[in-house]
């Protein structure tokens, strides 16, 4: 009940002062035409425009749908599109602030509006993924009666972090990230409507990359930085958003860095060779550029899981883990957060012992292949499972490590035309030392196996 009265008073405000509102709320499509990118859900005769009536039959679907996809690309506004299309009252929550009461006090104020009016009700519920499982269970009952239309928001991947029966009873929508051109074309929408800026300032061309910039993609922040930079211009009589009053109101510098030119494989160049040079100062000042800059978070966490093979490799085994850990986290919490991640592997990467020993073998390796030395596979070590491969003396002789000291076989692995190669030659870096150590041994023993093989 406080939730409905709440949202009733926050439209009744919104109707007698609409200007007083946000700068994003008050941009928020009323159509699926408005609807800024995720054109993947747009189609015609798409679960989504079945959902709010279109096409033939009315509306089609499940009663619960979970709308999955990083900040700021319409998770929200395509909950609000659906009541306003289908005539619900449109009530939201946050899991981060409700409980199972607030959304018992919403269910039972939309079965008393489905008896009293015959009016049916939206329940927006953001970051589904903060509730626990008995709190997502208290939204079943009124999924399975659609006492309400569920509409759940979540950054996290709902297969881990949303209940099964909810997930089954679901239509999942994925929402892809924001392209330059949508928040472009949604800032100068913005600018030009009446529900905006109607106007009243211009964008000239350095600010509006800058607030591209600002917006890494998130079309909310795209607009509040338009706001506040609107609002300070028009404060001191300026009708042209100058990129130094939107820098002073959004208070963050703009970066020159053109992601698209060679200022982007500059940067990118300098930052992988600080880490390698051990240097982790420069290497936060060139991660922070690309981070300002706008620059795709997963472009900046590939690059580190390369250089964590490339230029760590065994020195410190726990490189690769640490930049691969990274890379998901960032996939799942998106900037800003993403910064102290990039950040935390980052340092880990540039203070960790250095050793291009994997680059330099599998390199050889690759060379001799590419140049013929291959041959074929020592007998005793082809497949022998199945029919007639003992009539071809496949297996005959083979030695079966585990069963023999120290669990190495003194017997010939690699073909004729590179056996006794050596590819792999360890540093004595961190803790390559000690792989250089039991190489020495193990290579030792297997010398013993270079007479004649079996079979």
């Amino acid at each position: 009940m406080e939730a409905d009265l709440f949202t009733a008073a926050a439209d009744e405000r919104a109707e007698k002062d609409p200007a007083g509102r946000p700068l994003a709320v008050r941009m928020r499509p009323r159509t699926l035409e408005e609807v800024v990118g995720q054109q993947h859900l747009l189609r015609p005769g798409s679960p989504l425009r079945r959902l709010v009536g279109e096409g033939e039959g009315g509306p089609a679907g499940p009663s619960s749908v979970i709308l999955w996809g990083p900040p700021g690309t319409g998770k929200t506004t395509l909950a609000y599109v659906v009541s306003q299309a289908t005539d619900k009252r449109f009530v939201e929550l946050s899991a981060i602030t409700a409980g199972v009461k607030e959304v018992r006090a919403v269910i039972d104020g939309a079965r008393r509006a489905s008896g009293a009016f015959g009016r049916q009700t939206v329940l927006f519920l953001d970051e589904i993924h903060r509730f626990s499982k008995a709190q997502q269970d208290s939204l079943l009952p009124a999924v399975e009666n659609r006492w309400v239309t569920l509409i759940a928001a979540t950054t996290e991947n709902p297969y881990f972090s949303v209940i099964s029966p909810l997930l089954s009873r679901s239509l999942l929508l994925t929402l892809e990230p924001l392209t330059e051109e949508d928040v472009r074309g949604l800032l100068r929408r913005a600018v030009e409507d009446e529900r905006g800026l109607g106007g009243a300032v211009t964008l000239p061309e350095e600010t509006e990359a800058h607030l591209l910039r600002i917006a890494g993609g998130d079309a909310r922040r795209a607009l509040t930085a338009l706001e506040a930079g609107a609002g300070a211009a028009l404060a001191t009589g300026e009708r042209e958003l100058a990129l130094a009053t939107l820098e002073e109101a959004v208070d963050r510098a703009a970066v020159t860095y053109d992601r698209d030119g060679d200022q982007h494989y500059d940067v990118a160049s300098a930052l992988i060779k600080s880490i390698r040079g051990s240097d982790v100062d420069a290497a936060l000042h060139y991660l922070a550029r690309m981070i300002e800059a706008g620059e795709d978070p997963r472009f900046i966490a590939r690059r580190l899981m390369i250089l964590a093979s490339e230029d760590i490799g065994l020195a410190d085994p726990t490189a690769l883990p640490t930049a691969v850990a990274a890379a998901q986290a960032v996939a799942l919490i998106g900037f800003p957060e993403a910064a102290l991640t990039l950040g935390h592997a980052t340092i880990a990467l540039a203070l960790a012992p250095k050793s291009n020993a994997v680059v330099r073998a599998i390199g050889a390796a690759q060379t001799d292949v590419r140049a013929g030395l291959a041959g074929p596979v020592p007998a005793h070590l082809r497949d022998s499972h199945y029919k007639g491969a003992s009539a071809l003396g496949h297996g005959q002789g083979y030695q079966y490590p585990h069963d023999l000291p120290g669990a190495v076989a003194a017997q010939q692995y690699a073909p004729d035309a590179v056996h006794g190669r050596r590819y792999y030659e360890p540093t004595r870096h961190g803790a390559e030392a000690r792989y250089a150590e039991v190489l020495d041994r193990v290579r030792a023993r297997l010398a013993d196996g270079d007479g004649p093989q079996p079979g």
